[in-house]
C-alpha cells in the first residue's frame, strides 16, 4: 500500500509569486512525509531535480459562519506545507493538470 506523499499545490499570491521569482513551487503534503519522501515523490511525478525542501506545519484555525439559525463555529485541520526549490531553468507546469 503506498501512501499519497503530495495532496495538492497551493495556489494562492504568494505561491505563485515564490514560482515565478524563485521556482519555488508549494505544495499541501502527507503530515507524516519527510523531506527526502517529498523531494522524490516530485521528482518522480513532475520529472524535474529538486534543489532544497523546506516544510512547515500549519495550525488548525477556528472558523465562524452565520447562518439563519445562528452562528456556526467551526475548526480547520491543521495541515504540513512544502515549499520545494527547483535546480536552476527547471520549471513544473501546475495549470496542466487541471
Amino acid at each position: 500500500m503506498a501512501k499519497t506523499i503530495l495532496i495538492k499545490p497551493v495556489v494562492s499570491e504568494k505561491a505563485e509569486l515564490l514560482s515565478e521569482v524563485r521556482a519555488q513551487y508549494t505544495f499541501v503534503v502527507e503530515k507524516t512525509a519527510n523531506k527526502i519522501e517529498i523531494r522524490n515523490a516530485v521528482e518522480a511525478q513532475y520529472g524535474v531535480s529538486v534543489d532544497r525542501v523546506n516544510t512547515a506545519i500549519m495550525p488548525g484555525k477556528t472558523k465562524n459562519r452565520s447562518t439563519k439559525s445562528g452562528l456556526i463555529r467551526g475548526r480547520v485541520p491543521a495541515f504540513k506545507k512544502a515549499i520545494v526549490t527547483l535546480a536552476d531553468g527547471e520549471t513544473i507546469d501546475l495549470y496542466n493538470e487541471l
